[in-house]
C-alpha cells in the first residue's frame, strides 16, 4: 500500500504543478489515484468511502498557501484525513487499577499473539518499569504454553506455569492469585486462538473477561491479512468490550491496509505496532507517523529512536575525541561502526524509516546483497590480529592470504575492504576541524544549506 500510494500521490504532485487552485477537476483526479491504491491495500470499502469523502469535503475551494501547489496540499489533507481514520494521537496501556493491572490478549491463531505478550512485557518492563507475570491459557495448544515460556524469559519477565488439562478459568484465577501475592504490577493473559473465528472461543474468551476483569483487553490482529482482518476484528468486537488493538507484521508489504480498516470497524484505538520478529520489535503506534510512512514521508521521528537505542553514546563519544584530537580511525573503530548499524535493524531497517524521495535511488539496489557484505567485511576484520586492526599499514600479500583463509573469502575481498576502509580513514581526517561542512558542500549540501 506504502509504495502504491506513494508512487501515484508523487505523479499527481508533479502533473498539478502549475496549477493555482484546488479545483473539482483536479480533486477526482487525484482521488481515483488515492481509491484505487486503497482498495488495492484490502481497505474495507465503507472505509474508503467514508475516507474518500472526508477528503474531498475538506480539500474543495481549500487555498493553496506558500510555495505549495495544489498537489502537495492535496497530499497533505489525504495525511492528515490517514492520520485521523487511523486515530489521532497516541494510545497508551492504561494502568491505572488496584495491582495487579490485568491485559487480556485475544485474537485468531497465527497473528502473533504468544510473542506480542512477550514483546509487551518487554516495553511495559523498560518504559514503565512494572514487574510483569505472563500466564498462557491455550490448553488446546501444547506448544503455546512452551512457547510464551520461552519469549518471557527473553524478555525479562516472569511466567506462570500452566498445563493442557487445566481449564482456562482456573489457569487464569490462580495466575491472578499468585501475582496479587508476589506484588506483580501487571499479569498478561495469552488467551486460546482458532484457525478461524467460532462460537467456542467467543464464549471461551467471554467467560474468561468476566472472571479476570481486565483494565485492558487487546486485540492482536495480522496486517498482512487485509479484508480478513476487518472480518477478524469485527467478531471480537460483537463478542468482548475492546479496550484497543495491537496490528502484527506491519513490517510487511501492507503496512497501512489493515490499520485504516480496523481502527473504523472496531472504534478501538491502535495501541501499538508489532514491526519486526525481535522481542523489542514492538513500538508505540502514532497515527501521524504512520500515515507519513503510508505516503512515502518516512518516519525519521522512528529513525532518530532506533538511533538512540542502538548506539552506544559512550563509545561514540569516544571516537569522536578520537578522530578530533587526530587519532587514527583504526579497523577496531570501523568493526565497531557496523556493530553499530546492526543495532539500530541493519539497511533494511534504516531504509524503511527514511523518506521515498531519499530511498528512491536505491530502489534498484539489493539490500539482501548489501548486508551480506557487511557481514562478509565483518567476517574479515574478525579474522585479523588485534595488531593488523591498529595498524592496517602491515597486512601485506602473505597476511592478506592469511586473513581471507580464515574469513573463508577470496583475497580480493580482503582488498576491497582495506580500500573502503582507507575511504572512510580518509572522510574522517576531512572532519577534523570543520573539514565535515566543506565536504558536505562538495557532496552537493545538506538540505536548506546556502551553497
Amino acid at each position: 500500500m506504502a509504495s502504491t500510494l506513494s508512487d501515484r500521490l508523487s505523479r499527481l504532485v508533479k502533473t498539478m504543478r502549475g496549477q493555482a487552485r484546488i479545483t473539482e477537476s483536479n480533486v477526482q483526479e487525484m482521488l481515483r489515484e488515492v481509491r484505487m491504491a486503497l482498495l488495492e491495500a484490502d481497505v474495507a470499502l465503507p472505509v474508503v468511502r467514508d475516507f474518500i469523502a472526508r477528503v474531498k469535503d475538506k480539500a474543495l475551494g481549500a487555498e493553496v498557501a506558500g510555495s505549495l501547489n495544489p498537489g502537495q496540499a492535496l497530499v497533505g489533507i489525504v495525511h492528515k484525513e490517514l492520520a485521523a481514520t487511523m486515530g489521532e494521537g497516541v494510545a497508551d496501556i492504561d494502568l491505572a487499577a488496584q495491582p495487579p493491572a490485568v491485559i487480556l490478549m485475544a485474537g485468531l491463531q497465527g497473528a502473533g499473539k504468544t510473542t506480542t505478550t512477550a514483546k509487551l512485557a518487554k516495553h511495559l518492563i523498560e518504559t514503565r518499569k512494572k514487574k510483569v507475570l505472563t500466564v498462557s491459557a491455550d490448553v488446546y495448544r501444547p506448544a503455546a504454553i512452551e512457547q510464551l515460556k520461552t519469549v518471557t524469559k527473553q524478555a525479562g519477565a516472569e511466567w506462570f506455569p500452566s498445563t493442557g488439562e487445566q481449564k482456562p478459568r482456573d489457569i487464569a484465577l490462580a495466575a491472578l492469585d499468585h501475582a496479587k501475592r508476589h506484588y506483580f504490577d501487571v499479569l498478561l493473559v495469552d488467551t486460546a486462538g482458532r484457525l478461524g473465528i467460532d462460537e467456542a472461543l467467543m464464549a471461551e474468551i467471554r467467560d474468561l473477561h468476566a472472571a479476570l476483569n481486565p483494565v485492558e483487553t487487546l486485540l492482536v490482529v495480522d496486517a498482512m491479512q487485509g479484508q480478513d482482518a476487518v472480518n477478524t476484528a469485527k467478531a471480537f468486537k460483537d463478542a468482548l468490550p475492546l479496550t484497543g488493538v495491537i496490528l502484527t507484521k506491519l513490517d510487511g508489504d501492507s503496512r497501512g491496509g489493515a490499520a485504516l480498516s480496523v481502527r473504523q470497524v472496531t472504534g478501538a484505538p491502535i495501541k501499538f505496532a508489532g514491526v519486526s520478529e525481535k522481542i523489542d520489535g514492538l513500538e508505540v503506534f502514532d497515527a501521524e507517523r504512520h500515515a507519513g510512512r503510508v505516503l512515502g514521508m518516512g518516519d525519521i521521528v522512528a529513525l532518530v529512536e532506533e538511533v538512540q537505542k542502538g548506539v552506544d553514546l559512550a563509545q561514540a563519544q569516544k571516537l569522536a575525541e578520537k578522530v578530533k584530537s587526530g587519532g587514527n580511525f583504526d579497523l577496531d573503530d570501523f568493526l565497531a561502526q557496523i556493530s553499530q548499524m546492526k543495532k539500530m535493524g541493519g539497511l533494511s531497517g534504516l531504509m524503511d524509516k527514511l523518506p521515498s524521495q531519499l530511498t528512491a535511488k536505491a530502489q534498484g539496489a539489493d539490500l539482501g546483497k548489501a548486508e551480506r557484505d557487511v557481514k562478509r567485511m565483518e567476517g574479515i576484520i574478525c579474522s585479523m590480529t588485534a595488531l593488523e586492526r591498529r595498524k592496517p599499514d602491515l597486512i601485506k600479500a602473505s597476511r592478506k592470504r592469511r586473513i581471507a583463509a580464515g574469513a573463508g573469502v577470496p583475497v580480493q575481498e580482503v582488498n576491497r575492504l582495506l580500500n573502503q576502509f582507507e575511504q572512510m580513514q580518509g572522510m574522517m581526517k576531512k572532519m577534523k576541524g570543520g573539514g565535515l561542512m566543506k565536504m558536505m558542500k562538495r557532496m552537493g549540501g545538506l538540505p536548506g544549506m546556502p551553497r
